[in-house]
């Protein structure tokens, strides 16, 4: 199958509580539809001809391409049982993998991009934000994303030339099966697993960061304003937060969008790549700003930041590839 797209929509992404308590933005449906309109005349104009839509209950691949004229294009909803949850991204982009799409294209924040790596770990992705916690999506313009992610469908640029293979957090959990994060994996002195309310300073206890970036918001932004360590850098950040009286730094972090915290921290540290740093329960395991996991008392879990994630596309030097190459331009 040549030149196919996947497009994942979250449609809940810049949904969630932050924009009640914090001053984080909203993404709405409309907004998402257009983005799925530019990144399909994006990705057409650079040659691709098939493209895979995710099944969801708003219709945002349907709504966005109703009245396009593109022909010789085809269009498909991949076909699975909508669960209407995290799990509907996990499987869509595994069933991704198993059609040989060539490149998947992810609308959300770092949440929606780590189920999508759940599903097909090393994806070759481009995630666009329209979410909430955006360490790992960036803000590009659909209509560039969607041309890159064509000449990636169709082979006129090669994915060894435009891609680098991104740090992920491997989690493994005793007696359970291991899971990852793209960004932060905490372990919160909570109970509460689902709950989509901020981050109680008071309840962290420790991070492994594999981006810990001061241009940023959130834990990642709380490390990098101590230890910075970008995703060019190998390896990450293990920080151990303790009570502001009992601290021996404190950090002032934008833990959200416009909502800043002060946070105690014990120890800042860098890791190496593969160096294990293990934690135990109780509490409550959050991967990527989501609580995911409940570790029960005395149950143990090792986080391990490895170069093993998704291939992630370079938009801009896709472009300029396709420049050099002369991919949009023909003589008279």
């Amino acid at each position: 199958m040549t030149g196919s797209v996947g497009i994942i929509a979250n449609p809940v992404s810049g949904k969630d509580i932050r924009r009640l308590v914090a001053n984080a933005p909203s993404s709405t449906l409309a907004e998402k539809y257009t983005i799925v309109r530019r990144l399909v005349l994006g990705a057409a104009a650079a040659g691709a001809d098939h493209f895979w839509f995710l099944t969801e209950p708003h219709h945002i691949g349907a709504r966005a391409i109703e009245t396009l004229n593109l022909p010789g294009v085809r269009f498909d909803h991949v076909p699975i049982e909508a669960r209407y949850d995290e799990t509907d991204t996990v499987r869509t982009v595994k069933a991704l993998r198993e059609l040989r799409c060539s490149v998947v294209v992810v609308l959300g924040g770092d949440g929606t991009s780590r189920a999508a790596a759940l599903g097909w770990r090393d994806a070759p992705l481009i995630a666009l934000s329209t979410g909430t916690n955006n360490v790992f999506p960036r803000f590009v313009e659909a209509t560039v994303a969607g041309e890159a992610a064509g000449l990636v469908a169709t082979g006129r640029v090669g994915l060894d030339e435009v891609t680098t293979t991104a740090k992920v957090i491997e989690v493994e959990v005793e007696d359970q099966a291991g899971d990852l994060a793209l960004v932060d994996a905490v372990l919160l002195d909570e109970r509460l697993v689902g709950s989509r309310a901020l981050f109680d300073p008071n309840a962290l206890r420790v991070a492994v960061l594999s981006r810990s970036e001061p241009a940023s918001v959130g834990v990642s932004s709380l490390g990098g304003l101590v230890l910075p360590c970008g995703e060019a850098d190998e390896g990450g950040v293990a920080l151990r937060f303790a009570p502001l009286s009992d601290a021996t730094r404190v950090v002032r972090a934008p833990m959200a969008p416009g909502w800043y915290a002060e946070v105690g921290l014990a120890e800042a540290r860098r890791l190496a790549e593969g160096e294990a740093v293990e934690v135990t329960g109780p509490g409550i395991l959050a991967f990527d700003g989501e609580r995911q996991r409940l570790l029960q008392p005395g149950q143990r879990a090792t986080l391990t930041v490895r170069r093993a994630g998704p291939r992630v596309v370079d938009v801009a030097r896709a472009l300029q590839l396709a420049a050099t190459r002369s991919l949009f331009v023909r003589d008279r």
